[in-house]
């Protein structure tokens, strides 16, 4: 077994004499040389990942005004930081909205503003005590006004994650981006064969203390990331480094359409060849990184599996989905991701940056349990109404008026000789066709996209659907379409008067 020290690397990046290449090209070298000799021509292997990493922020220390303030709320340009640390510490979220922009500008773009030297404003209400007698503060201040602006990111560098696809009839807004209906797009996200988890997936090198290239300064990997889920190839990092130290080339702000804001950053973590194994595992390919492409049609934790791909298949532009050609994009970028690896590799050519013993090994095993729920809220099933009234597209509109009349709902579901749901009509519909008295049958009036509920499906979902499309009736469809019950907004409004 081919091997070498850490020590060993690090006199070379003293040196000048290290051999670094990036992860792209590390498959090549393992094919040609083999393990054993990769171990001996390669020193480290550079990684790199740019995305939307929303689970980061930053802790920032204003310093004692004078009288002292007890800060209890604090906003920095109308965003909103946590005040409940010490007096004068803040936590802010890259993901909080603004008071005044909304998701247009938050917590990201002011970490932005204050990496690219620009000024903020910072408003903020104090708790009023004795020791600490002031109750409101207003000030402007830059990056290097506060003592100290430490970024700490609970969840990033995802190992692999997966792709998004919307089987729905409406366009969904998500963090996975804008997905068209149905199955209109595929958005994917993380580097693939450049991604650092990826090149280390059993942890040989990353570990607790770890030091990281961090959106253009040094990091370092502070302990493994929330629902960190190794087991099942989710593995993710906990990172922190000096915002003072960024720089705005590796860290932007962003919004998704109708979702929120979010933060893109560059991270990169080298990775000595210390032995055959660790030589093994940076020769990782994209074709060997498989991910599944869910379905975010279905509102729930647990979305369906539509496919199994490999990022190789995402990577190409476009993946096959029951027999038709679905564009896939990425939401990362590959450009700078291969821009954090090279700034990386020269970094530690120039001898800039020394690679770290780890202190602590990261767990093999995570959890990403889902959220215990002790108050269990219904289903559309525990509200509809069993009792409906249906009707078929060839009825008359006298017929369908009688319907109504008789029957206790302001909609009509519209079904096909075995009871599938073909369309709706409402009172409206049919006031409208009787005053014309030119329209003589239910196929002419009746709506045939027909927003619908599932009876498993929460309550909550189904008045969302209400308010999305302005509408006050869901008719209630089994796995098969066939109309199995009726939920409207009164049933909606005397359940929510009862939880009050």
């Amino acid at each position: 077994m081919q091997e070498k020290s850490l020590s060993e690397i690090n006199q070379r990046i003293r040196d000048g004499s290290v051999r670094v290449v990036t992860a792209d090209q590390m498959p090549d070298i393992v094919d040609e040389l083999g393990p054993a000799g990769a171990v001996r021509e390669v020193d480290v292997v550079t990684t790199g990942t740019f995305g939307a990493m929303c689970s980061s922020g930053v802790f920032l220390n204003l310093g004692h005004s004078d009288p002292p303030i007890k800060i209890l709320r604090a906003y920095l340009n109308k965003v909103e930081a946590y005040g409940g640390v010490a007096a004068v510490d803040l936590f802010l979220g890259a993901t909080q909205p603004s008071l005044d922009r909304g998701i247009e500008y938050g917590g990201a773009h002011v970490i932005e503003d204050l990496v690219a030297g620009k000024q903020i404003e910072i408003e903020a209400e104090g708790a009023g005590t004795d020791c600490y007698p002031q109750l409101d503060l207003a000030t402007s201040l830059r990056l290097d006004d506060f003592n100290q602006a430490v970024m700490v990111n609970p969840r990033n560098a995802y190992q692999r994650y997966n792709a998004a696809i919307n089987s729905s009839d409406r366009t969904m807004h998500t963090y996975m981006g804008t997905l068209l209906p149905r199955y209109g797009n595929i958005h994917y996200s993380g580097a693939g064969d450049l991604s650092p988890l990826s090149n280390d997936p059993r942890f040989d090198y990353i570990g607790i203390g770890t030091r990281i290239f961090l959106a253009g300064s040094q990091g370092y990997v502070v302990g493994c990331g929330t629902q960190h889920n190794p087991q099942n190839g989710f593995s993710t990092l906990m990172v922190s480094g000096d915002l003072k130290k960024m720089s705005n080339k590796f860290l932007r702000a962003a919004t998704f359409h109708k979702y929120g804001p979010s933060l893109y950053l560059g991270i990169g973590i080298p990775i000595p060849v210390l032995n055959e194994q660790i030589a093994k595992n940076t020769a990782v390919r994209d074709r060997e990184i498989q991910t599944s492409i869910v379905d975010y049609g279905i509102q729930r934790r647990d979305r369906p599996v539509v496919k199994v791909v490999s990022y190789e298949d995402l990577k190409s532009g476009c993946v096959e989905i029951n027999g038709k050609e679905v564009n896939s994009s990425s939401l990362s970028s590959y450009y700078m991701a291969k821009e954090v690896a090279n700034t990386l590799k020269e970094s530690i050519q120039l001898g800039e940056f020394l690679l770290t013993q780890s202190v602590a090994p990261l767990p093999l095993v995570g959890s990403a349990k889902p959220m215990k729920q002790t108050r269990e809220f219904p289903n559309v099933e525990d509200v509809m109404s069993r009792e409906i009234v249906t009707v078929r597209e060839d009825i008359s509109i006298d017929e369908a008026a009688k319907a109504i009349v008789c029957g206790s709902f302001d909609h009509l579901p519209v079904i096909s000789s075995d009871g599938r749901l073909k369309g709706i009509v409402t009172t409206w519909d049919i006031s409208k066709a009787v005053a014309s008295g030119k329209i003589s049958r239910v196929s002419e009036i009746m709506t045939r996209r027909v927003h619908s509920a599932q009876p498993d499906e929460p309550i909550e979902l189904a008045a969302r659907k209400m308010d999305t499309y302005s509408i006050s009736a869901l008719p209630v469809v089994d796995k098969e379409s066939h109309v199995i019950g009726m939920i409207t907004s009164n049933d909606l409004s005397r359940l929510f008067a009862r939880r009050r």
